[in-house]
């Protein structure tokens, strides 16, 4: 069994997410800033005439953030039923990976705040973290996104 993976860059790290879960890859854009939203959430902006909530995956994760260069992307998520900007440093590539390549997180790195952590893979000397981009919010971010967006 193969999986299909989106792989980006936050920072030194890689991470993958289930090709099935991206419904598009844009390149960065103008944001609109949202009044008294979460620190992570960067705005709005409007993707083929449809507002869109843009989050910012680098302070969702705690990562130092930087400024958005010729490389920055913005992958497009549908999260139950929310479709989602989520801000990357880059795109590399799309890959496929066995199965028995994946290994579950260890212990030591999970916690409530990283339940979106569902195994790492190991491509030649590469480590990427897998990621559930549904647990990358909580319901109540989710729904406070999704009011935004309308």
């Amino acid at each position: 069994m193969e999986r299909q993976l989106v792989v980006f860059e936050l920072g030194n790290e890689h991470y993958g997410v289930d090709i099935v879960a991206v419904e598009s890859i844009i390149k960065m854009q103008p944001i609109t800033a949202v009044p008294h939203a979460r620190d992570f959430v960067e705005g709005v902006t409007n993707l083929r005439g449809t507002v869109l909530p843009v989050i910012d995956l680098r302070k969702r994760f705690g990562i130092e953030t930087r400024e958005a260069d010729r490389n920055t992307r913005i992958i497009v998520v549908s999260l139950n039923d929310i479709k989602v900007g989520m801000i990357v440093d880059s795109v590399s590539e799309v890959l496929r990976i066995a199965e028995e390549a994946v290994e579950p997180a260890p212990p030591i790195v999970l916690s409530v705040d990283s339940t979106f952590i569902t195994g790492i893979a190991k491509v030649d000397e590469r480590l990427i973290i897998l990621l559930d981009l549904g647990k990358v919010l909580s319901i109540e971010e989710q729904k406070e996104l999704a009011a935004a967006a309308y």
